[in-house]
């Protein structure tokens, strides 16, 4: 039976710490599906097609990974496309409880999906979409939390004039 994760996010935008779960998961998955959950009550800096376009760039070297959208359940989206995991990143203490949670009504929803966490590399332990956003935002430099196609992008949508 062949080992399939759903690794589901906003990835808005997607980062090197996203990279290296998917890096790292692929060690123990043989296939992962990077999946964009569509969430109108949301306000995303990237349309959907956006942000798959800068998944699929950014983890173009990793085999079997595949990216898709979806809403609705995530563990009905898993089942749909045969995967029998959710992969998760953790960053910190104050991820778990969220985590914990979702892990719980996940299992219970459906007791064949497991829930699989991996721990963010150090490097990328305090870096999030949202944190990386409000930088640039304000003209810092986030060269060295992002892929060059994604901080392009980023770039473009916080571009002032006359910098």
């Amino acid at each position: 039976m062949q080992r399939i994760a759903v690794y589901p996010g906003s990835f808005d935008p997607v980062t090197y710490g996203h990279i290296d779960i998917v890096q790292r998961g692929r060690k123990l998955f043989d296939k992962i599906i990077v999946a964009i959950l569509h969430n109108p009550s949301k306000q995303a800096l990237f349309a959907i097609e956006d942000r798959l376009e800068m998944l699929r760039e950014s983890l173009k070297e990793i085999p079997d990974v595949t990216f898709d959208s979806f809403d609705g359940l995530l563990v009905d989206y898993a089942k749909n496309v045969g995967a029998n995991a959710i992969l998760r990143g953790m960053r910190a203490v104050s991820d778990f409880e969220h985590e914990f949670q979702l892990a719980l009504m996940n299992r219970k929803l459906n007791r064949d999906i497991e829930s699989v966490f991996l721990m963010t590399g150090m490097r990328w332990f305090f870096t999030s979409s949202s944190i990386i956003k409000e930088a640039a935002l304000f003209g810092g430099d986030i060269s060295d939390m992002v892929p060059p196609n994604v901080y392009q992008r980023v770039k473009a949508k916080f571009q002032r004039p006359g910098k």
